[in-house]
């Protein structure tokens, strides 16, 4: 088991009345991962409307702020249960056999132009025998095309966009993969969650957008950008593509007056059966079945 604690903090100045805010920064709730302790600060004293998405199980935080300064901080203290398959076991599940809720991650998205990529796909991975190991030569060959190159793209780059330029960002390498996924019949989709185990060198922690492929009955998880530890990811948001699953949509004159500042640390006592986040060869999932 991975306990982890975590936290959040973002900092707005408000430029005019009744500006709205989305927020999707809490952990979501699942069988597999289990939110011990958690703490949400709003610095206004303002209505605060809480959701969570009954297919993905994102957790959304709508609120309307008054001129000024606008403080948000999370913090939580969560348990991951991860499961664990031999890679060379897991088959990939036919169209005609994958479950409904799945289905809507074989579509092309926004950013991930499943449509236009089938010939690039096939050619390289169309005569790959089916199963885990293709989807692992896809993240390999994305990672080989694509240097991380931090302030590489912006909020209307898409997988097709990735391609051409050679360079992106965590979110980019996500949807390029995914983006192949998806031409080859492969449902995939995108999360987000906290970088952790990131070299210091790419800057402070932040948030980071990872793949989840339906393989056999799960959702494995894959880390394209190569830049992080999967056995730490912590799921916040999941969905299409990153329209779905930005930790903050503002509408209205608001200035951020910082970056986010986050911070996430792994808890190690053996006695608790905790464990420290570490690469492993074995596929990782943390959904329960189709979720």
């Amino acid at each position: 088991m991975i306990r982890l604690r975590l936290s959040i903090d973002l900092h707005y100045d408000v430029l005019q009345p009744d500006a709205a805010f989305i927020f999707n920064l809490q952990c979501a709730q699942t069988p597999c991962q289990r939110v011990v302790q958690e703490q949400l600060q709003v610095s206004q004293p303002i209505p605060l409307l809480m959701h969570t998405d009954a297919a993905s199980q994102s957790r959304y935080l709508r609120l309307s702020a008054a001129p000024g300064v606008l403080r948000v901080g999370y913090r939580a203290l969560l348990d991951l249960h991860h499961h664990a398959a031999a890679p060379a076991s897991i088959e990939e599940v036919p169209v005609a056999r994958l479950p409904p809720e799945v289905l809507t991650y074989i579509y092309p998205s926004r950013y991930c132009p499943s449509d236009q990529m089938g010939t690039l796909a096939l050619q390289h991975f169309g005569a790959l025998p089916r199963g885990y190991a293709r989807v692992e030569a896809i993240q390999r060959w994305v990672q080989q095309q694509i240097r991380f190159t931090p302030n590489s793209s912006n909020a209307t780059t898409s997988a097709l966009d990735t391609l051409r330029s050679g360079a992106g960002v965590c979110r980019d390498f996500a949807h390029l993969m995914i983006a192949l996924c998806r031409a080859l019949s492969i449902p995939a989709r995108i999360a987000t969650g906290i970088d952790y185990g990131a070299d210091p060198a790419l800057g402070p922690t932040d948030f980071h957008a990872y793949v989840e492929v339906f393989l056999g009955q799960h959702w494995y998880l894959f880390d394209p950008s190569g830049t992080a530890i999967p056995m730490g990811f912590v799921r916040i948001g999941t969905g299409r593509d990153a329209a779905d699953v930005s930790f903050a949509t503002i509408i209205g004159n608001v200035r951020a007056t910082v970056p986010p500042v986050l911070a996430i640390e792994a808890l190690q006592d053996a006695a608790a059966g905790w464990v420290l986040p570490h690469h492993r060869t074995e596929a990782l999932s943390t959904s329960a079945g189709v979720f």
